[in-house]
């Protein structure tokens, strides 16, 4: 009944159709992440009929996601099979992704307990709660469907977008409990601990885009849906501010950290808190970069892990959408000097070599696929708005994603958190 979203197999044709007389350009939107204006202009230049192939190629694949996406769920947490410690369904649900039984199952030790951590090696077990899944599916289908609605002007985006975001986030039936507690736990353990939040803030930044997206207006989308989920939101930052979990993930050293701080940025320059989120920017420059970025512009704590290509890429991900907040709420992160002098563009030309090589080109471990295309997102960051010649050029010469590059039409940068299968 539920299908992941994804490129589907027929092109999708866009007409693109001149407007007639003068094109007027409609106000940019308040777009948190991305830039608005950027965004006003694409989409003027689709509605005048001079968008570029790349536009184009990159809405036809926009729309075929969101298409999918109509006619895909809609998706809730009340869906998973069994409830969590608290007994309460609407409460979150996933378990750690890289843990493993170490002991036989038996009937004295059902869970096979201790479970230890094998990094990078996914338990097929974590796929038997349904909310990590059905959470991406349904974060992905608000985001595209919001995007193909404002280029398109069609109402049944918007229309299906307000359903599934009421779905997951506001009918009292469906909707999720505004925190992420009992997120990635790990089987025989009870501590607690912070680093499943990473289920949330790897990929909830871009619903805010798609939220300020429908507040332009969008049909289907009412006042009290808008209230409703700032009043969501508004719990939901409080958690992740001072709940126990959010408290040791805002001192993890990683990406887990760098991640956090963005999400909250990202929440609180939605609800208006422009001054706070422009605060956590800037702490975050200070606090992080000298701790993650050596002189050289390598990334120590990603790699060390034994998928070091996809986390040095994956916490970029999380500096891309920081410095795109933060260009919002005027702080230029793309110009930050470390005392050690790295700056993010030394950092982000490190990938280089591994984007254009792939493993050849990569002297550390990755176990998996090496998907030399996850680092095209955070080369167009690089290339527009730091200048970056070289990433600019490696994107002429890099193989790009699969399903399409979307950038032209999205302009920032996307999670890598895609659809499990």
């Amino acid at each position: 009944m539920r299908r992941v979203l994804g490129v589907l197999a027929v092109s999708v044709s866009v007409l693109l159709v001149p407007i007639s007389g003068t094109a007027v350009a409609a106000p940019p939107p308040h777009t948190i992440v991305t830039d608005g204006a950027k965004l006003a202009k694409v989409k003027q230049a689709i509605r005048s009929g001079h968008a570029t192939k790349a536009q184009q190629d990159a809405l036809n694949a926009v729309l075929a996601k969101a298409n999918t996406a109509l006619t895909a769920g809609p998706w809730s947490v009340m869906d998973k099979p069994s409830a969590p410690p608290s007994g309460d369904k609407h409460d979150y649900t996933s378990q750690a992704p890289y843990w493993w039984a170490s002991q036989p199952k038996t009937p004295e030790n059902p869970q096979g307990c201790p479970y230890v951590s094998k990094d990078g090696q996914r338990n097929p077990e974590a796929d038997a709660i349904t909310d990590h899944t059905y959470r991406m599916w349904a974060w992905d289908a608000m985001y595209y469907l919001s995007l193909a609605w404002y280029y398109t002007g069609d109402a049944k985006y918007a229309k299906r977008a307000a359903l599934d975001i009421r779905t997951w986030f506001l009918d009292p039936a469906t909707k999720m409990n505004p925190n992420m507690t009992y997120s990635q736990i790990i089987p025989c353990r009870t501590a607690i601990s912070g680093t499943g939040i990473i289920d949330s803030t790897q990929s909830f930044s871009q619903l805010m885009d798609a939220f300020a997206l429908l507040d332009g207006g969008a049909p289907g989308w009412t006042g009290k849906d808008r209230s409703g989920i700032k009043a969501w939101l508004t719990q939901y930052l409080n958690w992740m501010q001072t709940s126990p979990q959010a408290k040791l993930e805002l001192a993890a050293t990683n990406n887990h950290g760098t991640f956090l701080d963005m999400q909250n940025a990202t929440i609180s320059a939605y609800l208006g808190h422009r001054d706070a989120a422009r605060k956590i920017v800037l702490d975050t420059e200070q606090k992080r970069f000298p701790v993650q970025f050596a002189a050289d512009g390598s990334q120590p704590l990603e790699l060390s892990r034994t998928m070091s290509w996809h986390y040095v890429n994956f916490n970029l991900t999380a500096w891309g959408r920081l410095a795109e907040v933060g260009k919002n709420l005027g702080v230029d992160v793309w110009k930050y000097r470390a005392p050690n002098g790295v700056t993010l563009r030394k950092v982000v030309d490190q990938l280089i070599p591994g984007a254009l090589q792939g493993a050849a080109g990569w002297p550390h471990q990755q176990i998996g696929v090496f998907d030399q295309s996850i680092a095209a997102d955070i080369f167009h960051a690089a290339a527009e708005e730091a200048h970056d010649a070289d990433a600019a050029s490696a994107l002429k010469q890099m193989p790009l994603p699969a399903g399409g590059d979307t950038w032209p039409v999205r302009v920032s940068c996307f999670p890598l958190d895609p659809p499990l299968k």
